[in-house]
């Protein structure tokens, strides 16, 4: 026993093993510095205590533990945060002091309510420890449900849709207030998360099966699996759960999911701090994941509201991404020339068909800690042939080739015809899956294997080249729209499209195509709309993804809407100002240009947003609520296009005459009227170099060179390197154009 005085209270045993002395021991200690190696199960290595200088007329001696720089050194980890239980019973300190009442210390004949000590399991009660046990051993492990991958979410009303977290998968089984934490692959990482387990117990269930995702949240409330991996506090992690398989004796899992939830929803407690009930969202699934991405997180899955749970892969959860995120195996790595450096990338691959596949190369995402720990790994799976199937000469040059053990999770900016990866950067090692799980996604087998379908749009002629310069094809364009349609289909579904068709390539005849007709593939929808002569026409819209699959089919290189949508088709949603430069003016003119405009819509009261056309200009848009008439809109755009132009004639005008343009930016307001369209954000345009119209920052645009800055593979890649949209709160804007505005602009 600890008596009082010195150190009473709740004792658990924290590690146990060896030591060795480095020298002298007694030389050590009569010198102040005293070296030793230790091999416990939770340290190793060496470490060094010293004899700290004495503090004014402090007379005990104080010794500082220092852990030596070695192979097990981890600056990223404090062990005493990462380790909260014992290391022979499992059991925390607030575990232990509870069962304290009652507890006899060994050899002692005395029972101790005062203090908790950890021996060894509670004997206080023998018929509760037996409850446990039984309860653990009736509570089994259950194979996980896993989700298929998608290029977009599923459509229709049966669909629930939860954030994609991006963490580690884990089953919690609560027994008793005894809590296990298993893995997908049936690993007990109930240590290693001891703060979460300790969070579990209390859970008020005597027995419950939960499935959940463990976190770690960046500074934005986003899952990062790079900063899981280097959690060192347990206020750095989160448990979020979704589903309840089991509770109190009941098998749940023949439950329809929304009685699950509601369940799951009532059991947890709201004012736990590292457990959270993971919500869904109901509706349309396109829009539910284009909000997900803009407000910067992974995707979302889609799960049927009244389905059981199923183990293993099927239809019932759909997966949809925002950008390239997955998980593949380590195959080898290429010797770093720089010093300091152990590799210059890794080799990687997934399994397809039973073999492992090569998908290239990553040299991104590395810190020194990293680079060390991946290294000390690397050196232990050596071997002599490379473990992939096929792979390119290029990549055999400078290779060292490892056994296809680990696990990386990668983030890309997309897949090539071949698939390889393009901008891959390593986000940290998966230990929680097996390398034979890592096989390549459905989607992405479609498409490098030149499958001609892509979300049931057949592709006639995938292979058809529609931009020479870049040997861009049409299976290209549409893999390019399909990436994009969570950052796309905000700004263009429901609106009346009108498509820039080139079925012979951006080189060929062109033409516009704004109505439906019988050779319009199925997948594009249309809106009846009145002409000025009364009568109605079908016109086209766009409203998922498998609508822009089949544009790009239709050689569409051009996307271009109205502004307002068909429900309200005579309340425009926002204004448009086109800044059309001529000849002489610079791209930094019409930067400046689009500032001025910013700052006179912003004197009015309406905030804008900045896109680039992909073209020659800039487009200037302020969102509307949907109030305003035509006319008063059309009024109102060139009223503030007169003033600027009356400010600066000398540099701007508001006609469209090519032969006044000269030296001058046409500020164009015509796009303001009933049946005018402006390109939609994230169109290509059918222009050499497939450039894009991309939104951006008021504070990007003076670095910006041209407004055909971005091309098909530039966009992908900002995408990812982004992570949020440069118009995040544009669809939460609320302003309107008063009767104030609308004088001022009239009497300019």
């Amino acid at each position: 026993m600890i008596p009082q005085g010195y150190g009473a209270g709740t004792v658990l045993l924290w590690d146990r093993g060896t030591w060795e002395p480095q020298g002298d021991p007694q030389a050590g200690l009569e010198r102040g510095s005293l070296k030793f190696r230790l091999d416990g199960e939770r340290l190793q290595g060496g470490f060094v205590l010293v004899r700290m200088k004495p503090k004014g007329k402090e007379k005990q001696e104080n010794w500082l533990l220092i852990k030596q720089r070695d192979e097990h050194a981890d600056g990223r980890r404090d062990p005493t945060k990462h380790w909260t239980e014992s290391v022979k019973s499992g059991r925390t300190l607030p575990a232990i002091s509870r069962e304290a009442h009652g507890l006899r210390h060994p050899g002692s004949g005395v029972g101790d309510p005062g203090l908790a000590t950890d021996y060894g399991p509670p004997t206080t009660d023998s018929r509760s420890s037996q409850s446990k046990r039984r309860a653990r051993q009736r509570l089994k492990f259950v194979k996980p449900e896993l989700a298929t991958l998608r290029p977009a979410p599923p459509a229709g009303s049966e669909w629930l849709h939860e954030i994609k977290h991006d963490g580690y998968r884990l089953q919690a089984l609560i027994a008793g207030g005894d809590v296990r934490l298993i893995t997908r692959n049936e690993q007990d990482w109930t240590s290693r998360y001891a703060s979460i387990a300790a969070a579990l117990e209390q859970v008020d269930a005597n027995e419950a099966i939960l499935d959940g995702e463990l976190v770690a949240l960046d500074a934005a409330g986003h899952s990062d699996f790079g900063a899981l991996q280097n959690a060192s506090a347990a206020s750095d992690l989160l448990y979020y759960a979704f589903d309840l398989l089991a509770l109190d004796g009941e098998d749940l899992r023949s439950k329809p999911l929304r009685e699950r939830k509601q369940r799951l929803h009532e059991l947890i407690p709201g004012d736990l701090e590292s457990v959270r009930y993971s919500d869904h969202i109901e509706g349309p699934g396109d829009e539910v994941l284009a909000r997900a991405c803009r407000m910067g997180f992974e995707g979302i899955i889609s799960k049927r509201a009244m389905a059981p749970y199923r183990s293993g892969r099927g239809t019932d959860w759909i997966k949809s991404k925002c950008v390239g995120r997955d998980e593949f195996v380590i195959g080898g790595y290429r010797k770093s020339d720089k010093h300091g450096r152990p590799f210059a990338s890794l080799l990687l691959g997934e399994y397809a068909d039973g073999k492992l596949e090569y998908r290239g190369r990553v040299g991104t995402g590395f810190d020194d800690a990293v680079f060390k720990d991946l290294a000390r790994r690397l050196a232990s799976l050596r071997r002599a042939s490379p473990p992939f199937a096929d792979l390119p000469s290029t990549a055999r040059r400078g290779a060292e080739w490892v056994e296809p053990q680990l696990v990386a999770q990668i983030a890309y900016a997309e897949r090539t015809g071949d698939g390889l990866l393009r901008h891959p950067s390593f986000q940290g090692l998966r230990e929680d899956k097996s390398a034979r799980e890592v096989r390549m996604p459905e989607m992405a087998r479609n498409s490098a294997d030149g499958d001609d379908r892509l979300l049931g749009v057949r592709l006639t002629s995938p292979d058809k080249v529609l931009y020479r310069e870049l040997g861009l094809k049409k299976r290209d364009l549409a893999q390019y729209y399909l990436d994009v349609a969570p950052q796309m289909l905000p700004h263009l579904a429901g609106r009346p499209v009108s498509l820039v068709r080139c079925p012979a390539g951006r080189s060929g005849k062109c033409f516009f195509q704004k109505h439906f007709n019988e050779s319009t593939p199925e997948h594009l929808k249309c809106v009846e709309i009145a002409e000025k002569n009364g009568a109605k026409k079908s016109y086209l819209t766009i409203d998922d993804a498998a609508g822009l699959v089949a544009a790009a089919q239709m050689g569409a290189l051009e996307l271009h809407v109205w502004g307002a949508s068909a429900d309200r088709i005579e309340r425009p949603e926002r204004i448009v100002f086109d800044l059309d430069p001529g000849e002489g003016v610079t791209f930094a003119d019409v930067c400046s240009a689009a500032r001025e405009l910013r700052e006179l819509l912003d004197e009015t009261g309406l905030k804008s947003y900045a896109l680039l056309t992909g073209g020659k200009g800039v487009h200037v848009i302020a969102p509307i609520v949907r109030r305003t008439a035509w006319a008063e809109v059309k009024s109102f755009a060139r009223g503030t296009a007169e003033r600027l132009a009356a400010a600066a004639p000398q540099r701007f005008l508001t006609t469209a005459s090519k032969a006044a343009r000269k030296g001058r930016i046409f500020i164009d307001w015509l796009r303001n009227e009933r049946g005018a369209t402006a390109v939609v954000p994230f169109s290509v345009r059918a222009r050499a170099g497939a450039p894009v119209a991309v939104p951006v920052t008021w504070n990007e645009l003076p670095g910006i060179e041209t407004a055909a800055q971005f091309d098909v593979h530039g966009v992908r890649s900002r995408i990812a390197r982004l992570g949020t949209d440069p118009w995040k709160d544009y669809f939460e804007v609320r302003q309107s154009l008063t009767k104030s505005m609308l004088r001022g602009a009239s009497a300019s």
